[in-house]
């Protein structure tokens, strides 16, 4: 299956800890390059998060965005240290005794580092999640790709046919040329009261009509439209050899234009390289 380069998935992961939405994104590039934007507590599973796009990407520019947002009321419970409030108050009673017997303010006994303490939030816990919501994003950013990558299938199939049109078009039209090019040679002899040996003007037409004898190229667009198709129809990561056979397109392309005669084959020739660009652009962003 084709893949395209540029895609986007979003996925939301809950729990009692609070919410969390994994976004991803790319674009085309040369090679796999991965940018991470991840809170910092969870700057730990970056690595994890690179090998699994290394795993399953091959190209692409892509952008992977964590936003994470904590329920205040799912934190730990508070806890008291009874055995060492107790000795804080007595140690406060014994000064206040000596400092006009003024009343301890049970917040500032509170506030003693160690008095109160919060359970610590599972770290890891909330890592797992978050790891199997990436996993589930990731599907789906591959689907997207795919889903992409089938239609620009379809528009590169759609410009291959109409290469082989045109290309069938010309091939019909070169003895009607040839014959054309025949007769007005022949008329400008005639007006010129011009006597040649026939044979040699026949050897003249023969040699004019080896320059502009087209059959090679046209054999070639055709055996480029077949390869192309196999490699669609192959798929995986082919954009590379996809490009290489844009350049193989635009080489024929151009030697067909260069040996016209005719504003017909002209017309074809502008129309193939119009055709092949329009699938090199598409091309760009095949994996």
């Amino acid at each position: 299956m084709i893949h395209s380069m540029t895609a986007f998935a979003r996925f939301e992961v809950k729990g009692d800890w609070g919410n969390a939405v994994w976004e991803i994104r790319s674009v085309n590039q040369r090679f796999l390059e991965t940018y991470f934007r991840l809170p910092e507590q969870f700057r730990g599973i970056e690595p994890l998060l690179r090998e699994r796009f290394r795993k399953q990407l091959n190209r692409g520019k892509v952008e992977c965005h964590l936003r994470f947002n904590a329920n205040p009321a799912a934190k730990g419970e508070l806890t008291l240290n009874e055995k060492l409030a107790k000795q804080l108050i007595q140690h406060a009673n014994w000064v206040n005794e000596q400092t006009l017997n003024s009343q301890v303010n049970p917040l500032e006994v509170m506030r003693w580092p160690g008095v109160m303490e919060a359970a610590e939030t599972d770290i890891s816990a909330i890592q797992a999640e978050l790891l199997a919501g990436f996993d589930s994003a990731l599907k789906d950013f591959i689907k997207a790709r795919a889903s992409e990558g089938e239609n620009l299938k379809a528009m590169i199939e759609q410009r291959l046919d109409a290469i082989t049109e045109q290309a069938d078009k010309v091939n019909k039209q070169m003895p009607e040329i040839i014959e054309w090019q025949r007769n007005r040679i022949t008329e400008k002899f005639a007006e010129a009261k011009v006597d040649l040996d026939s044979s040699r003007v026949e050897q003249e037409l023969v040699l004019l009509a080896q320059k502009m004898d087209v059959a090679e190229e046209l054999d070639r667009l055709n055996s480029h439209v077949s390869e192309t198709q196999k490699i669609l129809k192959k798929g995986g990561p082919q954009g590379r050899r996809l490009d290489f056979m844009m350049q193989e397109f635009n080489r024929e392309a151009n030697t067909l234009g260069s040996k016209s005669i005719n504003t017909d084959i002209t017309a074809s020739a502008v129309e193939l390289k119009v055709l092949i660009e329009q699938m090199r652009e598409q091309i760009q962003n095949i994996e």
